[in-house]
């Protein structure tokens, strides 16, 4: 009985340990759904608890009734030769259990496909662009005004912040110079791939200064690791300020000859 016991609660026990560990030091749900900072990141970040609570349900439902014919129908607490009641054929129980599954799949997809729609479509009301171009390995953001910061990548300290300004609606606009890549920052946008050849969208809008974290979400090279995305958000004046600054360094920058 004791090594039962300890075979159905050690899984358990690893299982709340991880979630508990997952969820030290950040905001959110976990390290992969941080507390979002973007209407976007709220939506992904809404829509993922609305798919949990169906699958939560589920799975206690169908753990609980398995469970339940576990202990019921065991056959310790049966007479000799005791044989369950059979529901083979039973119209109702099986039309039941194949429209139900059928129903919630259905809705989780048809939820997620108008979230994902209205997270990833092109918008055409942005107070900013920037091109965001992957390439192995690091990202370049063009501002559209001669400015574009080289995010190169590295594990050896931080990468170079890319900037925006808060309450401000900014279109990304992705491409990708060699390989695929794919832009990911958990607190603000769902994966974003960068692909040559093709544009994809996404677009941000943070309205609290602050950093946030993410990195390339798509196996691209020896390098992939160093790929990491650092986003910096701040106040109107600041932006404007730090705009001025990398201005004047290209305007002091040599041309070349």
């Amino acid at each position: 009985m004791i090594s039962r016991a300890r075979a159905l609660f050690t899984p358990l026990g690893l299982g709340a340990l991880a979630i508990a560990l997952s969820s030290c030091g950040v905001g959110g749900l976990s390290p992969i759904f941080p507390t979002p900072v973007s209407p976007n990141g709220q939506g992904i970040y809404t829509t993922y608890e609305g798919i949990s609570v169906a699958a939560i349900i589920v799975f206690i439902g169908v753990e609980g009734a398995l469970l339940w014919v576990v202990l019921r129908y065991r056959r310790t607490v049966q007479p000799p030769g005791y044989v369950p009641p059979q529901i083979h054929g039973h119209n109702g129980l099986e039309i039941g259990w194949t429209l139900a599954p059928l129903a919630i799949v259905l809705f989780i997809a048809g939820y997620s496909f108008v979230e994902l729609q209205r997270d990833f479509q092109p918008i055409s009301n942005e107070q900013m662009l920037v091109v965001v171009s992957g390439y192995q390995f690091g990202w370049k953001y063009d501002y559209g005004n001669g400015v574009v910061v080289n995010q190169a990548g590295t594990l050896a300290s931080d990468v170079t912040p890319f900037v925006v300004p808060t309450h401000t609606l900014v279109k990304l606009q992705f491409r990708g110079t060699d390989v695929i890549h794919s832009w990911w920052v958990p607190a603000i946008s769902g994966k974003t791939d960068a692909v040559p050849g093709y544009d994809n969208f996404s677009w941000l809008k943070i309205d609290q200064p602050g950093s946030w974290r993410g990195e390339c979400a798509e196996l691209c090279g020896v390098g992939h690791a160093t790929m990491q995305i650092i986003v910096q958000a701040m106040d109107q004046s600041d932006f404007d300020a730090w705009m001025a600054k990398q201005k004047a360094a290209i305007a002091a920058s040599p041309s070349p000859g």
